[in-house]
C-alpha cells in the first residue's frame, strides 16, 4: 500500500509540474549527452593511443648521395641492435608509391614529383618507443643518415589536441550538470511547497521522514533517469549518422568506434542522472525545506 502511494504521488507531481519537468530532462538529456561524449572520448584516445603507439616507427632518412658500402652498414648494425624490432628499407620507388597514394587527390602534386627527388629510408620499429632518444643518439652521426624523425612527436600532437576537446567537453559538461542541479533543486522546491499543507499533516499523524521525502526523490530520479535515455538516444544517432555515416571519410585515421564502448554509456549515464538527481533531492528537502 505504501509503495503504491509512493508511485502515484511520484505520476502526479511530475504531471502537475509538467513544464518544469519536461526542462528537468532536457537539461539533464543535454548535461549528459556532453558526459557520455567526453567518457566516450577518454575511451577512444586510449584506444588510439595503445593502437598507434604499438605500431609506431621512426625514420630514419638516408642522404641523396649515400652509396651501397653505408646502406649495408646501416642494415648491418639496425639487425643487431637490441633497440631494434623490426625494420626495412623504403627505396626511393616504394617512397614514390606511398606519396602517390597519400596525395592521390592531387594529381597536379603527384604528377610534379619523381622518386629520385625522394629519400631512401629504413623504418624502424623500437621495442620501446620511449627509447628514441637513445637511438636518435646511436645514428644521427652515422654515415649515409640525413635525418631522424620520429612518429610519437606528431601522435602526441594530435592527442594533445584530443586531450583539450575532451577537457572542453568536461568543462562544457560540468556547467550544464551545474545548471541541471538548480534546476532540480527548484522543481524539488516547488514541488514540496505545493504540497506543504499534506507534509504538515503526515508529519502530525507520525510518517518519518524518508516515507515523506520518497516521491519528491523518486520524481527528480525519474527524469534523471529520462534524460540519461534521451541523452544515450542522441550518443548512438551520433554513432550511426555521424561517425558511421558522414564524418566516416575524415576519421578513418582513427581507430573504430566500438558499440561496446557506446553500449557502456547506457548503465553510466542512468546511474549518473539517477544518483545525481536523488542526492540534490535529498539535499534540498534536507537542508533547505526541513520537511
Amino acid at each position: 500500500m505504501r509503495l503504491k502511494y509512493v508511485l502515484s504521488e511520484v505520476l502526479v507531481g511530475l504531471w502537475r509540474n509538467v513544464t518544469m519537468t519536461i526542462a528537468m530532462i532536457i537539461t539533464m538529456s543535454v548535461s549528459l549527452t556532453m558526459l557520455g561524449a567526453s567518457a566516450l572520448l577518454y575511451l577512444q584516445a586510449n584506444e588510439m593511443k595503445d593502437f598507434y603507439y604499438a605500431n609506431i616507427e621512426v625514420a630514419m632518412f638516408l642522404k641523396s648521395d649515400v652509396n651501397d658500402e653505408q646502406r649495408q652498414s646501416l642494415d648491418a648494425a639496425l639487425n643487431s641492435d637490441e633497440l631494434v624490432q623490426s625494420y626495412q628499407l623504403e627505396t626511393k620507388d616504394k617512397a614514390l608509391e606511398k606519396f602517390r597514394t597519400l596525395w592521390r587527390d592531387t594529381p597536379d602534386l603527384v604528377n610534379s614529383v619523381s622518386a629520385d627527388q625522394l629519400p631512401e629510408s629504413f623504418r624502424v620499429k623500437l621495442n620501446n618507443p620511449e627509447q628514441y632518444e637513445d637511438f636518435a643518439a646511436k645514428y644521427a652521426t652515422a654515415e649515409g643518415v640525413d635525418e631522424i624523425l620520429d612518429q610519437r612527436a606528431l601522435l602526441e600532437k594530435v592527442f594533445g589536441i584530443l586531450n583539450s576537446v575532451q577537457t572542453m567537453s568536461l568543462i562544457a559538461s560540468s556547467i550544464m550538470a551545474i545548471a541541471a542541479l538548480l534546476l532540480v533543486g527548484n522543481t524539488i522546491q516547488v514541488a514540496a511547497y505545493s504540497k506543504r499543507r499534506e507534509v504538515a499533516v503526515m508529519k502530525l499523524v507520525g510518517a518519518s521522514n524518508w516515507f515523506i521525502q520518497a516521491p519528491f526523490v523518486l520524481e527528480a530520479v525519474a527524469a534523471g533517469v529520462l534524460g540519461s535515455l534521451l541523452g544515450f538516444g542522441a550518443l548512438v544517432l551520433g554513432k550511426i549518422f555521424l561517425i558511421d555515416g558522414a564524418l566516416r571519410d575524415l576519421t578513418e585515421l582513427l581507430t573504430p568506434l566500438n558499440w561496446d564502448n557506446v553500449l557502456l554509456m547506457l548503465p553510466f549515464m542512468a546511474g549518473a542522472g539517477a544518483l545525481v538527481s536523488a542526492v540534490t533531492a535529498w539535499s534540498t528537502l534536507r537542508f533547505y525545506l526541513r520537511v
